[in-house]
């Protein structure tokens, strides 16, 4: 089993279920003798759970499966900050990448909005939503809404 640790076998490794990936929830990660991270967190880690490559990947993979739900369909990519910012530059980069090599190029739209559910660490009954353009021009468009 090159590449895993006496921790970690292959019965206990992230499974595929269609589009996913499935952890398990007393999966033990992968051993920190397979990785190199910032000296700084020594001591503070036990174990990688995702290691950085197969989130790479997989966002790569949902990028080729959109382009293949979509279509040729223009899109509209509403992120929510500020959690959703990394994820969204990814995915859209790996869409624009994707469409620069497919048979037509995907327009695509990317706008950012702030939604205020808190107040003072209290919930609020009504969700605010701060920014972005007019969403109206949202309406029979191909949207992708992204949060962190």
């Amino acid at each position: 089993m090159a590449g895993l640790s006496s921790r970690t076998s292959v019965a206990e490794a992230p499974r595929s279920s269609g589009r996913g990936v499935v952890i398990s929830d007393d999966w033990p990660g992968y051993s920190l003798d397979l990785f190199t991270y910032p000296q700084h967190y020594c001591g503070d880690l036990d174990y990688v759970l995702i290691p950085h490559g197969i989130i790479v990947d997989r966002i790569e993979r949902l990028a080729k499966d959109i382009m293949q739900d979509i279509g040729y369909n223009d899109i509209m990519v509403l992120c929510v900050l500020k959690g959703g910012y990394k994820f969204c530059a990814d995915l859209v980069e790996h869409i624009k990448n994707l469409s620069r090599n497919s048979e037509r190029f995907i327009s695509m739209k990317v706008d950012f909005v702030r939604v205020k559910s808190y107040q003072n660490d209290q919930s609020m009954e009504d969700t605010r939503i701060i920014g972005g353009d007019d969403f109206s021009e949202l309406a029979g468009k191909v949207c992708i809404h992204l949060k962190g």
